[in-house]
């Protein structure tokens, strides 16, 4: 399976919680339905705070990927605001 084309990107490196949630909630705002967000984040609670906030949205995670010290998500944006 290959990749979606990502529209956007925003870096969270460095940026305790909940700034990197805050900046991916904020970035989506200004995506068009199936537009794809990618998120660099290295602060282990977006790990978790991420995926559980796209479960209550309507917002669709593609993929997560964990380095040593990274997470790299790939979100679809969804159809309705959130």
């Amino acid at each position: 399976m290959t990749d979606p084309l990502i529209d956007h990107q925003i870096d969270a490196s460095g940026l305790q919680c909940p700034m990197p949630l805050l900046k991916t909630r904020q970035a989506l705002r200004h995506l068009n339905a199936g537009q794809v967000l990618e998120v660099i984040a290295t602060d282990a609670a977006s790990a978790k705070d991420i995926p559980s906030y796209l479960r209550q949205s309507c917002h669709q995670l593609v993929r997560c990927d964990e380095q040593p010290g990274r997470w790299i998500f790939l979100i679809r944006r969804g159809e309705r605001e959130s």
